[in-house]
């Protein structure tokens, strides 16, 4: 996937692509990483690369659920639940979340492509930061609002990537991608094949 969204046919279509890209990006803050790496927490916050794809996962999923109105209400053990997806246990690997991540992204897409309106109501959650003077969003607000969710945390994984190993986003795009070297880019690669 290039840098850019492709041009898009319509509203959804324009939804479902730029929240794809945004996926993009977050899942190319991880190309390269060993496990080990996508742990790592080099800043001072306590976020890592691994956490991060593993939260907006969950995040997805939980609005999907909410579209669909199957979540369950907000409880103590959903809440601790909501605090350790942030975290890339050790019997986690980075593949698999990966690989979660995608299937995510497939369910979300049957999921909005089998909506016919956009503007159809979704009640609004109950937890501590969401209002409670408004009754329901659309499908159409929660897509912008996974779009910005995973953007945000797509910009939080570029800087521990970053401080991981230095490399940066469009490094990783045009390695994960084979782009040509230039003048001003290279291709990233790990650090093994970069002194050979």
């Amino acid at each position: 996937m290039p840098g850019n969204v492709r041009p898009v046919a319509d509203e959804r279509d324009g939804l479902l692509a730029f929240l794809e890209q945004q996926r993009y990006v977050l899942r190319t803050a991880a190309y390269g990483l060993t496990d080990e790496q996508a742990r790592a927490t080099p800043t001072t916050s306590s976020l890592s690369v691994g956490g991060l794809v593993k939260h907006v996962t969950a995040t997805e999923r939980g609005w999907m659920d909410t579209v669909l109105q199957r979540a369950a209400p907000m409880s103590p053990e959903l809440m601790e639940k909501y605090g350790n997806d942030f975290r890339l246990d050790e019997q986690e690997t980075l593949e698999e979340i990966l690989a979660d991540s995608r299937r995510a992204a497939a369910e979300t897409e049957e999921v909005i492509r089998g909506i016919p309106d956009l503007g159809l109501p979704v009640p609004v959650p109950d937890a501590p930061w969401n209002p409670k003077d408004i009754e329901a969003w659309s499908v159409r607000w929660v897509l912008l609002h996974l779009i910005e969710e995973i953007a945000r945390h797509a910009g939080h994984a570029d800087i521990i990537r970053e401080s991981v190993d230095g490399a940066t986003a469009f490094e990783l795009m045009a390695g994960a991608e084979g782009w040509p070297e230039t003048p001003w880019i290279k291709p990233w690669k790990p650090a093994a094949a970069k002194t050979s």
